[in-house]
């Protein structure tokens, strides 16, 4: 039944949802077939079923559907960090004594799961070369920040700054060999790798 006037906005953003849906898995699907470079916008909308003009109204152009959707992620990650950021060394200090998982990391797995078409796509060699940084910075920083002794978060010298880059681009690694891989180990498990990895002892036994 047609929308009317109380439920018309509510009828249009429920359609957009739908196109901004069906557009992101053929962006997805193309991307991994032929690379973000190797389809138009008409290629885009063929994919979707949807005509061009859907496409130009919502979202202007494939760069700014790209750009909404990587913008969705982004946000979403940066509502995880809230409960992150609320963690003292010495709540990881803590969950690391008892050997259980922070439960910030184990959420933070289990969206990325949910997000694990799109962030493999957008991750590979055939995807945006800008995006993997940006998570980087916005998100694995972020982790590694929060672990640090509070005596060096904000310690400008030069060793500090490089422990911090040298973890950060580990962890996005971590992060994409577990979705190139297909995201077999949990979001448990991976939670306790990730902590592992990083105080591990040499000699200390590998096992979970």
């Amino acid at each position: 039944m047609a929308c009317v006037s109380a439920d018309a906005q509510s009828c249009e953003d429920r359609r957009i949802t739908r196109s901004k849906q069906a557009l992101r898995e053929a962006l997805i699907e193309l991307t991994e077939e032929r690379g973000l470079d190797g389809f138009s916008a008409s290629d885009l909308c063929a994919k979707a079923g949807l005509n061009r003009g859907t496409l130009y109204n919502n979202f202007g152009d494939k760069d700014g559907l790209l750009a909404a959707l990587e913008g969705d992620v982004m946000a979403d990650l940066e509502r995880l960090q809230e409960s992150m950021r609320a963690l003292s060394l010495k709540d990881v200090m803590r969950y690391r004594m008892a050997k259980k998982p922070l439960p910030f990391l184990i959420e933070l797995f289990d969206y990325l799961r949910e997000q694990g078409d799109f962030l493999h796509a957008v991750l590979g060699p055939k995807g945006d070369a800008s995006f993997g940084p940006r998570v980087r910075d916005a998100l694995c920083t972020e982790i590694i920040q929060t672990i640090l002794h509070e005596r060096y978060r904000n310690n400008p010298e030069p060793f500090v700054q490089y422990y911090v880059a040298f973890y950060a681009s580990a962890y996005l690694g971590v992060i994409t060999h577990w979705i190139d891989c297909g995201m077999k180990e949990s979001s448990e498990d991976m939670a306790r790798i990730a902590m592992k990895l990083l105080f591990i002892k040499p000699g200390e036994p590998i096992k979970l």
